[in-house]
């Protein structure tokens, strides 16, 4: 329980020292905290996957983010994982923790940005350390429900 404060009061604080209260957010500010999240993403699947094997394909990569990967950081799991067998991935959160103490008021919806961001990041960090590059974009609709669009960058 501890801990769970503790990730979200330091997401929080890392929200306010990159982006601040600035109304006039500027995208090297989202650019800055995507980074921020890219390599804690980066860091945290290299430690949850040291001993297990492989991956066989991608979609069982995708399935590992949704179930383990989110349960050790969101301490869920994704609520739907939806593809079209092409390279795109859409992940959905029902009640996604960062936005979940933000209030259900159409005007929070546009400060919403600010607190999917770091989280776009630790996917598409976590997911380059297993070879998958990608590019991952949030979708907020109504607080607090998240979704998270992962395209994959084929070489």
């Amino acid at each position: 329980m501890a801990d769970d404060i503790l990730l979200d009061l330091l997401h929080s604080e890392i929200v306010q020292y990159v982006v601040g209260n600035n109304d006039n957010m500027k995208d090297e500010d989202l650019s800055t905290l995507e980074y921020i999240g890219f390599s804690t993403g980066y860091r945290i699947i290299e430690r949850l996957t040291k001993e297990m094997p492989r991956f066989k394909d991608e979609l069982d990569t995708m399935k590992f983010i949704c179930t383990d990967f989110w349960s050790a950081v969101y301490k869920k799991q994704i609520d739907n994982l939806r593809t079209n067998h092409q390279g795109v991935y859409v992940l959905q959160d029902n009640v996604f923790r960062f936005l979940s103490r933000l209030s259900n008021g159409k005007q929070y919806l546009e400060v919403a940005p600010r607190y999917v961001t770091f989280t776009c990041g630790v996917i598409r960090g976590s997911l380059a350390n297993l070879n998958i590059q990608c590019l991952v974009t949030a979708e907020v609709q109504s607080l607090p429900s998240c979704k998270f669009h992962i395209q994959v960058q084929r070489t």
